[in-house]
């Protein structure tokens, strides 16, 4: 039984993947800042480890890491899913934006995928196994007022071929970069809500819809195969095909 370690596991995306994996047949451990939907995830699927982390803070994935080893034992760890990190783009405007926000941005995201991958890679080692960093869309194209968030997410996307180099051929790093995806069903009880969508929303996207957290989840099920052996370093644009449609206002 193959295993893998998901940050910012249980809610929204890393839920889905979760639950993916689970279902696949792997063991699963989370690492989450939030206790209430790690309490939540845990009480679901006692067979999970469920670690409060900051993913930001070294100490606490320092922590995370003794305790990932002493649960996994000798299986060690075959899959890394590094995708923690603040899910709020808009930081506001750039001349009001302060130091310490800036760096909550990139911690959140960028450090915290670089203690991850630093803790797992002497297990990945052991077992040959692969790492998926959780970018956005938004590395490649924005809105305004969202420069930490997509400052921090092209840092991964450039962390990912840089890791692909360096680790191979023992690891295959991949990175995939999600559109719009609802994740409101995949909240935690006291923050779930169904999905709203206009007809609007569902149309920009040429597949005819809003992404769901599912989708996600297929593709990093996908990555982490043997059916992806020859895949490593790569991007991969999950958005319904949005990024690539000519929209302009009337």
């Amino acid at each position: 039984m193959k295993t893998a370690l998901i940050t910012g596991g249980a809610q929204g995306i890393g839920r889905a993947v979760a639950q993916r994996l689970r279902h696949d047949g792997w063991r699963v451990a989370i690492f989450d800042i939030d206790p209430e939907a790690l309490e939540e995830m845990r009480e679901a699927d006692p067979a999970m480890l469920c670690m409060p982390v900051d993913m930001g803070v070294e100490s606490q994935v320092q922590r995370g890491f003794d305790a990932l080893r002493d649960w996994a034992g000798d299986a060690g760890l075959d899959l890394l899913v590094s995708n923690a990190g603040i899910a709020d783009p808009v930081s506001g405007p750039i001349e009001d934006l302060s130091l310490a926000d800036w760096r909550r941005w990139q911690d959140s995201h960028v450090t915290g995928a670089f203690l991850s991958v630093r803790g797992a890679v002497p297990l990945l080692r052991r077992s040959g196994g692969g790492i998926v960093l959780m970018a956005s869309t938004r590395a490649l194209q924005s809105e305004p007022q969202t420069e930490a968030y997509a400052a921090a997410k092209g840092a991964l996307v450039a962390m990912t071929h840089a890791l692909a180099v360096s680790l191979g051929p023992a690891i295959r790093v991949n990175c995939v970069l999600p559109g719009w995806i609802e994740t409101g069903p995949w909240q935690k009880a006291s923050a779930r809500r169904e999905a709203q969508h206009s007809d609007s929303d569902r149309d920009q996207h040429p597949v005819g819809r809003v992404g769901r957290p599912e989708d996600i989840a297929g593709t990093v099920a996908w990555l982490a195969s043997d059916d992806a052996g020859f895949v490593t370093g790569q991007r991969f644009v999950v958005d319904g095909g949005m990024g690539v449609r000519m929209i302009y206002q009337d």
